[in-house]
C-alpha cells in the first residue's frame, strides 16, 4: 500500500468517526437515549484519531514533510472535518506523491536522523504495523484510564 493510500484510507476514517460522534452526540443530548452512543462512537473516534496521528507522522517523515507540516496533519483532526480541506491541499501540491523509502538514496535529507530507522522499520512492514498498533494501543488504554475530557460524569 502506498503512503497516500494508507494516508487517505486513514483520514477518511477520521472525518467519518466525527461524523459519528456528532451523531452520538446528538442522540445522547437531543434525543436523550442514553449515554452508550457517545461512549461507542467516542470511542472509536478516539482510536481513529490516534492513528490518524500515527498515520499523518509516518508518512509525513516518508514524504520529507517539515515538522511543522507534520504537526498540522496532526492537529487537523482535532477540529472537526478540517482533515477533509488538508487533504486536499496535499493532494493539490502533491504531498502523498510517491512510495516508501525503504533504501537510501543520494538526496541528503535521506542523512537525517529519523532516517536510517525509518528507512529499516519500513523494510519490515509487519513489525512497523505491530509497533503502530502497540503504541495506539498504550496511548488509547492510557488516554481511557485518565478519563474523558471534562471528567468522569457521576
Amino acid at each position: 500500500m502506498a503512503p497516500r493510500s494508507l494516508y487517505r484510507i486513514v483520514a477518511v476514517a477520521e472525518y467519518v468517526t466525527w461524523t459519528l460522534l456528532i451523531l452520538g452526540m446528538v442522540l445522547k443530548y437531543a434525543v436523550r437515549i442514553g449515554d452508550w452512543p457517545v461512549l461507542v462512537a467516542g470511542s472509536l473516534h478516539g482510536l481513529v484519531f490516534l492513528s490518524y496521528g500515527a498515520t499523518a507522522v509516518l508518512v509525513g517523515l516518508n514524504q520529507r514533510w517539515p515538522i511543522r507540516r507534520i504537526v498540522a496533519a496532526v492537529l487537523t483532526a482535532v477540529v472537526p472535518y478540517a482533515t477533509v480541506p488538508f487533504d486536499a491541499w496535499l493532494e493539490r501540491h502533491r504531498m502523498l506523491d510517491g512510495v516508501w523509502r525503504t533504501e537510501a538514496s543520494d538526496d541528503p535529507r535521506d542523512q537525517r536522523w529519523p532516517d536510517p530507522w525509518l528507512r529499516w522499520m519500513l523494510a519490515r512492514p509487519v513489525l512497523l504495523a505491530v509497533a503502530l498498533v502497540a503504541v495506539v494501543g498504550v496511548v488509547m488504554v492510557t488516554l481511557l484510564v485518565i478519563g474523558p475530557p471534562g471528567g468522569r460524569a457521576a
